[in-house]
């Protein structure tokens, strides 16, 4: 990622100031010490709150903390530094102090809509920077085979990220500061948010691993990580936001399960969401308004009912049983009869006979064909000249052989009057006179952005989107409590959707190592990294720094040391230009513990402040996470 940095920053005028990996390590910690992506407090990390080896590490000058001239000189580096970082991955520079006047602003906004190839060309490595910064920590998880009971299920969901600025004036006709942000609003929601929209990607699980009937309680073998992030103008380019997130992921080889999105998504066009998704091998699950569900269309016949195509002749109860409004339909566990309206749908649907072929094209079948046939047809038996069964014994106390005879099977509810004079073959439906049918992607039309792979509501249908969803609200509450909330607009007062994107990747990067860190913590499965594969994680560093640049580790204790904040003795001599905070006595510095290293208890959401007591030294799996970050860096 630095690499490519540099090679945008390559040419540009002006003294250079800090190194940009200084910043954004900077950053980092902030984010981690303060939970707060602001400047200021990378200044006062930087200068107070690192020991001597980190700050030369780092390219920190030594008289920085000479006096407030110094200082202040310092912040101005750090500053402009990140300013040459937003300004060489900007496709049009503005002035981003001052609300500009709404033609000159209409004109930088489409800078992010056109398709001149510079200024495309420009956007690529932002994207690029936002994806390995959230990236490298799922890099780190699949390294330590922490996803190894992972199915590939991934839930997408898009999440209002709201401005610190004023929306536009139109009275006075002066654009917001935030020249790409817009009004978010979320669903059930008539009051908008104003701000950008960040569509995320969730390593989900569903609740069973086959989605059978409902039994027995979930559990998640794998760390619920954000695996993509990609910040936007609300309301646009959802579908392909998801669909970019998702070809990232590629390179890992993950397995290609379920794909769970909410009401967003199902209102993209097919090309921009659907159809990617199932070209990549993805089970799509999706959800609808009160106005879509029901008998949404027609294809060779078939009636296309809640995403799937099922039998001409439904009867009417069952295709309309979800034309309902939101509170019946979600309180499907309290409602008995809809519950049996959606069990009685199952034989009337049609029957997948081949699964998609590299092309995506699917084979399905209509449910009365076959060796064994889910419904009695009457028009199915008169075109295809099916003889009557010959009577047989059936063993009542045989579940199976009772479900199994043509008697226990529903009929297929044909009109009267075909049954006194039967229709023509060619009048009939497609699916009623060939027995199978291919599907292709596009064939629908603008109704291929309704179809999915589960039935509507079905128990299969609730065991994979109810906990796929739910693992989303996970992740957005994490990434919205009173730790780093990405909902508070001050963690993050920089200007430009630039500065926004690079900040909201450090902090869904930071999120996601709080999550790993916790992973370990509390999972009693250890895997190794011989498991997939690749080079085990290296152990502490040598004295000098390495090739990559990392920081030299101590001789004894914990080898990060040196990044954590500094902790004074009582007695010792605190220094000048140092903020004077209360403090406790810590071990000595050469004090080895004599029992065996205990692991790490879980942090205090409440501990906000650097200035704490030295704890236990942590265990090796948790100190080599930091490492391993900047290795992949």
């Amino acid at each position: 990622m630095l690499e490519l940095i540099d090679t945008e920053l390559q040419g540009r005028p002006g003294p250079k100031g800090l190194p940009v990996r200084t910043v954004l390590v900077g950053l980092l910690l902030a984010l981690h010490y303060h939970r707060s992506a602001s400047l200021a407090d990378v200044c006062r990390v930087l200068l107070d709150e690192l020991r001597a080896p980190a700050r030369s590490w780092l390219g920190v000058p030594d008289g920085s903390r000479a006096d407030d001239h110094a200082r202040i000189a310092f912040s101005r580096r750090v500053y402009r530094s990140f300013d040459r970082l937003t300004t060489a991955l900007d496709p049009l520079r503005c002035d981003r102090r001052r609300r500009l006047p709404a033609e000159e602003a209409h004109v930088v906004a489409a800078a992010w809509e056109d398709t001149d190839a510079e200024r495309a060309r420009r956007r690529e490595p932002l994207q690029e920077v936002s994806d390995r910064l959230v990236l490298i920590t799922v890099r780190l998880a699949h390294r330590r085979g922490l996803f190894k009971g992972w199915r590939g299920d991934i839930a997408a969901d898009t999440t209002p990220i709201p401005a610190w600025h004023e929306p536009p004036q139109e009275r006075r006709g002066l654009a917001s500061v935030e020249l790409t942000a817009g009004w978010h609003y979320c669903g059930g929601s008539e009051e908008g948010i104003f701000g950008h929209s960040a569509s995320l990607l969730v390593a989900s699980s569903r609740r069973h691993p086959a989605g059978h009937a409902q039994a027995g309680e979930r559990v998640s073998r794998h760390p619920q990580l954000a695996l993509g992030l990609v910040l936007d103008t609300p309301g646009k380019r959802i579908g392909p936001n998801a669909v970019h997130s998702l070809a990232r992921l590629a390179p890992f080889g993950f397995p290609r399960g379920l794909l769970a999105a909410d009401r967003a998504y199902t209102d993209q066009i097919a090309e921009h969401f659907a159809q990617p998704a199932r070209t990549m091998g993805y089970q799509v699950v999706l959800d609808y308004k009160q106005q879509h569900r029901g008998v949404q269309g027609t294809h060779q016949g078939a009636l296309l009912v809640d995403g799937s195509l099922a039998c001409p002749a439904m009867p009417d109860a069952l295709a309309h049983a979800t034309g309902l409004n939101d509170k019946a339909v979600r309180g499907i566990d309290d409602n008995s009869e809809l519950g049996d309206l959606i069990a009685a749908r199952e034989p009337y649907f049609l029957r997948l006979k081949q699964s998609a072929n590299e092309r995506g094209a699917i084979r399905l079948q209509c449910p009365a064909s076959g060796p064994s046939p889910a419904v009695s047809c009457p028009r199915f038996n008169q075109v295809h000249r099916v003889p009557a069964p010959r009577p047989a014994v059936v063993d009542l106390t045989n579940k199976r052989a009772t479900a199994a005879h043509a008697a226990a099977k529903p009929t297929v509810p044909i009109p009267q009057g075909e049954r006194l004079r039967p229709l023509p073959k060619g009048e009939l439906p497609r699916i009623c006179q060939k027995p199978t049918i291919t599907v292709r992607p596009g064939d629908l039309g603008k109704l291929d952005k309704f179809r999915q792979d589960r039935h509507y509501l079905h128990p299969a249908w609730q065991d994979a989107y109810r906990p796929e969803r739910a693992n989303t609200e996970g992740l957005n509450g994490r990434a919205k409590s009173h730790g780093i909330d990405v909902s508070d607009p001050t963690k993050r007062l920089a200007h430009g959707r630039v500065a926004q994107t690079i900040l909201l990747a450090l902090m869904i990067c930071s999120i996601n190592l709080h999550i790993l860190i916790a992973w370990q913590q509390t999972s009693e499965a250890r895997a190794t990294a011989t498991t997939h594969e690749v080079a085990p994680i290296a152990g502490p560093a040598a004295r000098k720094p390495d090739a990559a640049g990392l920081p030299p580790t101590q001789r004894s204790g914990d080898p990060h040391d040196h990044l954590r904040p500094q902790h004074h003795k009582r007695g010792s001599r605190t220094p000048v230009d140092s903020p004077r905070t209360p403090h406790t006595p810590g071990p000595p510095r050469n004090f080895r513990p004599t029992t065996a290293r205990q692991p790490l208890p879980a942090p205090d959401p409440f501990g906000h402040r650097l200035e704490q007591t030295p704890e236990t030294p942590r265990s090796r799996p948790i100190n080599q996470i930091g490492r391993d970050l900047v290795n992949s860096s």
